[in-house]
């Protein structure tokens, strides 16, 4: 899943209508957020058993309970850099060596 101050993207920046009378802003499709915290969530519904996550950039407003609202984990995805590309390409294309 996800660590606390990890760079990650928005792929999924669709919400319900009418969610924007809760928020003051939503996740954008396409940018980028850090990671403030990971946190059992409830779904607008009430149903449980999601992942939340709290933005740096977003801080959601409190529900009923006095607890802040956070955005489904799965509407996020790694970012990876250029440099973890890279390194990862490099891993992929160097042949191990075998002792003779």
């Amino acid at each position: 899943m996800f660590l606390p101050n990890q760079k990650v993207v928005c792929v999924n920046g669709r919400f319900p209508l009418g969610i924007e009378k809760l928020y003051t802003e939503l996740p954008k499709e396409g940018n980028t957020y850090t990671i403030r915290d990971i946190v059992p969530g409830v779904g607008l519904t009430g149903e449980e058993g999601e992942i939340a996550v709290y933005l740096c950039e977003i801080t959601g407003p409190l529900n009923a309970h006095g607890i802040e609202r956070g955005f489904r984990a799965d509407r996020f995805a790694p970012l990876t850099t250029i440099e973890d590309e890279v390194e990862e390409e490099i891993s992929l294309s160097t042949p191990e060596l075998v002792p003779a």
